[in-house]
């Protein structure tokens, strides 16, 4: 507060002079007597008593008049900040809102605010800004990215849209969501279209290349100073228990350490505020430790990282119980994989770049028995040379109770001797053949995301044929930019079978080479995870229930309470829910209880800044409204006072008028 303020408002003193003067009044004054007053008849109070309360009431107003005048003074210097929108050309614009709703926007951005409160704000300002004939669009950019409100020019459902929008646990797919928001803006018929981002831009990807719009669509940050500034935070990623023992996983900012920090076990729930159950201090920067528990501990337990720090929400996880690891095979002949440049296939690479630990399993041949898929929640055939009918059966029985399968189809697959084709996994006849397309299109493929800007010129020296059976049963995701099939997805049972027209070899194309292929990858894991029946995810990721007809449940709150509700849906014939916080879930699955736990994305903790094209932060597109003076509307209220005051004065003396 300036100098200028605290003096207009230094008025505020005058108040006192009143009430000195009326205190002064009071008086008591020199009484005589006087005789002759005896002879005249005491006259009743009432009148006095009328002039007082009458005095109180003047009195009040006076005050508040004095108040309103200091405020009056004072409002000159007193600013409003809000985002205002520069209009070109004073045209109706069509706006995509990005806001990211991730764990980091949990982060304070001031003694009072979180990120996420000031950039739903920021939205809510945006759309009051907004006037018949605007488009808005809503974007969340919690991992994966999604669509909160298309794009629409009722304003008032925009906005109802936008005040029931709460922070979750997610990670920040920045990628996604700017794809996701270039496209809807791009079908809106206004001239002025801008993708506006509200984030702090922790994604986890800090040397990635700048976010920007493209030549049709401008990108907009109204606030820079919403980004993160790579402040230190520690957090519990996950906590597993294996009979007596927990084993905890930490991860740390650059600049932060959990060494001094105490991490403890305790119970969940009503049992939360009971005596700590084991604890440890981690004497150097390790991401795990174990912790022993008392034979008679309870089930539900939870793990919690003392003192806290900057985002409080990850300094706490849920228990879980460890189990085995399902994990995904990978059958690949050595020779088609090989590089140039030597090192591991490029499945692998793959893997190791997506830091999937000991998911991978390479196999040596295509297991022909059931039992040998049981251990593995994914299976990718690159290339392969057919099927014998052994393996046909297997596979299809192992798809059919949930399994995820991935096939890439090449020269081997097209040149499968007799007998060794695919059968029911892939209808109809393989062949190889040229491709006339060179690239993909990219509205085709929304399944790789913003990867799939990669494929635009794979020039791929051939490329599968698949017959129309194939394609007419399944789902095409991804397609050459002449309509054929790059990516096929078809079910099977509980199961779903990926068949890519390409091989993941590296001499007919460089697909297993581009960014797209490891999204590929990504998604493949997850779903196999999924499918598997994974008891432990990532917040954002799916619990999927294989073979549930009928699921109820939702998150168990930190109380011990009533369950929070997670609506599960039927998608591709299988039950899913996606938890949006951390915390244990427990469901009822067909009558049977089960516990499942949803943890935090560890690359959430990484607190640096994505960086934004200076474009962005143009003031040719908008930004802080200037100062508002309030003194008018102050001033109308001054004067209502006074009109009061006149109004009541009025009153008094036509009550005073003696009757005729």
């Amino acid at each position: 507060m300036s100098f200028l303020t605290l003096f207009a408002l230094g008025a505020v003193v005058f108040v006192a002079l009143p009430v000195a003067a009326h205190l002064l009044r009071r008086r008591r004054t020199e009484e005589r007597v006087f005789s002759a007053a005896k002879l005249i008849p005491a006259t009743p109070p009432t009148a006095r008593r009328r002039s007082m309360l009458e005095d109180r009431l003047l009195f009040a107003l006076r005050a508040l008049s004095v108040l309103v005048l200091a405020v009056l003074g004072a409002t000159p210097f007193v600013s409003c900040s809000h985002i205002a929108l520069e209009r070109r050309g004073g045209a109706s614009v069509a706006l995509a809102i990005v806001i990211d709703d991730s764990l980091s926007m949990r982060a304070p951005f001031d003694a009072k605010t979180t990120r996420f409160e000031r950039a739903k704000r920021a939205a809510a300002d945006l759309l009051g800004a907004a006037r018949s004939g605007d488009s808005i669009a809503v974007v969340l950019a919690g991992a994966p990215a999604r669509v909160a409100i298309a794009a629409t020019t009722d304003l008032a459902s925009a906005k109802a849209a936008l005040d029931e929008l709460t922070p979750s646990d997610r990670g920040t797919d920045l990628d996604g969501a700017l794809h996701l928001a270039l496209d809807l803006v791009k079908t809106t018929p206004q001239r002025d279209k801008r993708v506006v981002l509200l984030s702090d831009l922790a994604d986890g990807n800090p040397g990635a290349p700048p976010l920007a719009g493209d030549g049709e669509v401008t990108l907009w940050q109204p606030l820079p100073e919403l980004a993160a500034k790579g402040e230190a935070d520690c957090a519990v990623v996950s906590a597993d228990r294996v009979e007596t023992r927990v084993l905890v996983h930490l991860a740390c900012t650059d600049g932060a350490s959990v060494v001094g920090r105490t991490v403890t076990v305790k119970g969940a729930g009503a049992a939360a505020s009971g005596p700590a159950l084991g604890s440890a201090t981690p004497k150097q920067p390790t991401d795990a430790l174990t912790i022993d528990l008392p034979k008679d501990a309870p089930a539900d337990l939870v793990a919690e990282l003392s003192p806290g720090d900057t985002i409080a929400a990850d300094d706490v996880a849920p228990v879980g119980t460890a189990g085995t690891s399902l994990g995904i095979g990978v059958v690949a002949d050595p020779a088609q994989n090989r590089l140039e440049t030597g090192g591991p296939p490029p499945i692998e690479q793959a893997f190791a770049a997506l830091d999937l630990g000991s998911l991978e399993k390479p196999l040596p041949s295509v297991p022909e028995h059931e039992e040998d898929l049981k251990s593995l929640a994914g299976l990718i055939l690159d290339d392969p040379p057919g099927l014998t009918p052994e393996s046909r059966r297997a596979i299809a029985a192992w798809v059919e109770h949930g399994g995820e399968l991935l096939v890439s189809l090449g020269r081997s697959a097209s040149a499968a001797p007799l007998g060794a084709g695919f059968g029911g996994i892939i209808p109809g006849v393989v062949r190889w053949g040229p491709s006339p397309a060179q690239g993909v299109d990219k509205a085709q493929c929304t399944f790789l995301g913003a990867a799939a800007e990669s494929l635009h010129d794979l020039h791929p020296e051939g490329r599968t044929l698949l017959e129309h059976a194939a394609i007419e049963e399944g789902e095409v995701l991804c397609a050459f930019d002449d309509a054929a099939p790059l990516l096929v997805r078809r079910t099977l049972g509980r199961g779903t079978i990926i068949l890519s027209t390409l091989p993941f070899g590296v001499q007919d194309s460089d697909f297993a080479l581009r960014p797209a292929f490891l999204s590929l990858l990504d998604r493949f894991a997850d779903e196999a995870r999924a499918r598997g029946g994974t008891r432990h995810v990532e917040v954002g990721q799916t619990f999927t229930f294989a073979g549930a007809k009928k699921v109820e449940g939702g998150r168990v709150p930190d109380d011990g309470g009533r369950l929070v509700p997670l609506v599960a849906t039927e998608r591709d014939g299988l039950v899913r829910a996606t938890p949006e916080v951390v915390g244990r879930y427990r469901f009822e699955l067909d009558g049977v209880a089960e516990t499942r736990v949803a943890t935090v994305p560890a690359r959430e903790i990484d607190l640096r800044p994505r960086p934004v094209v200076e474009t962005a932060k143009s003031s040719a597109l908008g930004g802080k409204a200037p100062r508002i003076d309030a003194s008018p509307y102050v001033a109308l209220a001054l004067l209502g006072l006074v009109a009061l005051e006149l109004a009541i004065r009025v009153a008094m003396a036509r009550r005073a008028e003696p009757e005729a």
